[in-house]
């Protein structure tokens, strides 16, 4: 027990029972001074009025965490307080009234780095131009791109395609496909290309994993066509496309996916939360501005 709940203890004994002159006796019983104990009751009324600031942050705080289904840190709270509210409260503080008021996020435990298929004597990989250097200061310059196994519905898996600005982290691209042919890829790159619209930087690169769609020869020439250059990463090194791990491992945490029963259904999911992710969702790394807010903030700078 410590030294305050001692004090509490006796204060409440001496209350309860209307005791008069046995302070010391129960100081003396509960082996602390009566000295710390008169102290801690004269600092009653503050402590009090820290415990109703506590409990009007802990309020604001509980419901940002809750429009986040339970799944936000300190941090993601406090862009959202900051940005929505317009109050400035420290990460440190929240981290202490979360665990004070035992409020637990939801953390994505990393999964383990997903075998590919060996490639085939046509299967061509590209060096790693990148070296796990993402973010380049440039948006569209370096574009990384995956495919993730998404399981749905009564046992029926989807597979989702995706283009990730290394720089503002936006997602550019995406296709979702219950099927894992080239086409799944393909698609993918035609959006891309849509969305830039003609606009390719000069020294984009397209970085992928060693899948057998990436070093399709196929596709190989398509990124040509389209101007990109290829990079790859390490055979079996998740950490050279590590980004993109890290946003579906953060998609498959916020999202219901599995309890969708159509693949329409879980497309109209993935719209939406892609849509969130670049326009309403704040990024520490990201100077606290979303990824939408990032570039803008990076063309105007």
């Amino acid at each position: 027990m410590t030294p305050s709940e001692r004090y509490q203890l006796i204060n409440q004994t001496i209350r309860q029972h209307n005791l008069q002159r046995m302070t010391r006796y129960l100081c003396k019983l509960a082996c602390v001074s009566a000295s710390g104990y008169y102290r801690w009751r004269t600092a009653e009324e503050v402590r009090q009025l820290r415990e109703d600031a506590d409990q009007h942050d802990f309020r604001l705080i509980k419901e940002h965490f809750d429009a986040l289904r339970g799944k936000a840190g300190a941090l993601v709270i406090k862009m959202r307080i900051e940005r929505v509210d317009g109050i400035i409260m420290n990460h440190k503080k929240i981290r202490r009234l979360m665990r004070k008021y035992n409020l637990t996020a939801t953390i994505r435990r990393a999964n383990p780095y997903r075998k590919m298929a060996k490639a085939t004597q046509q299967h061509q990989t590209c060096p790693n131009l990148l070296n796990r250097r993402f973010d380049q200061g440039e948006p569209e310059k370096v574009l990384l791109t995956d495919i993730t196994y998404m399981h749905y519905g009564n046992g029926q898996c989807a597979y989702l395609s995706v283009v990730k600005d290394g720089t503002t982290k936006q997602i550019l691209a995406h296709y979702l496909s219950s099927s894992l042919e080239l086409s799944l890829v393909e698609r993918t790159l035609e959006n891309l290309l849509e969305r830039l619209d003609g606009n390719i930087h000069p020294d984009a690169i397209l970085h992928p994993d060693q899948g057998m769609h990436y070093t399709h020869p196929k596709f190989r020439l398509l990124v040509r066509k389209a101007g990109f250059k290829q990079s790859m990463s390490r055979k079996g090194n998740c950490w050279d496309n590590a980004s993109m791990e890290s946003f579906f491992g953060h998609m498959k945490d916020d999202l219901d996916y599995k309890e969708c029963q159509t693949i329409q259904e879980l497309r109209d999911q993935i719209d939406d939360y892609i849509t969130y992710y670049n326009s309403g969702r704040y990024q520490w790394s990201l100077k606290k501005m979303t990824p939408d807010e990032f570039r803008s903030h990076l063309l105007t700078a």
